[in-house]
């Protein structure tokens, strides 16, 4: 299935891109639940952590290194941030790609974890 994520993969959708390597995309989300709010993506097409095999856990330690990278790059990392995975519809995914929510510019509390 083609979500909207797999269409700014592929740079048919724009996107505010914050980062970008041979196995993920971040970009700031379009309906942002914080004061900072980005979405790191695998290119690799897994529709929820669910349907994670075993031989791809690396997928998840990527995306939160790369979360952790950018709070730190960005100077936010020592006032905290908040990483979120969601988990089919009744924990609030809406697009079916695995992603990590990465949440930061208030503290806990003042901003949500839909997406």
């Amino acid at each position: 299935m083609t979500t909207i994520f797999h269409r700014i993969i592929k740079r048919e959708l724009p996107a505010d891109i914050v980062y970008e390597d041979e196995h993920l995309i971040a970009f700031r989300d379009i309906a942002p639940q914080a004061p900072v709010h980005v979405l790191f993506v695998p290119k690799v097409d897994v529709a929820t952590l669910n349907d994670l095999r075993a031989d791809q856990a690396e997928i998840v330690g990527r995306l939160a290194l790369a979360a952790a990278a950018y709070a730190k790059k960005e100077g936010f990392d020592e006032d905290g941030y908040r990483i979120v995975m969601n988990c089919n519809e009744d924990a609030g995914q809406t697009v079916f790609q695995i992603h990590l929510h990465l949440l930061a510019g208030a503290p806990l509390g003042r901003f949500g974890t839909k997406g």
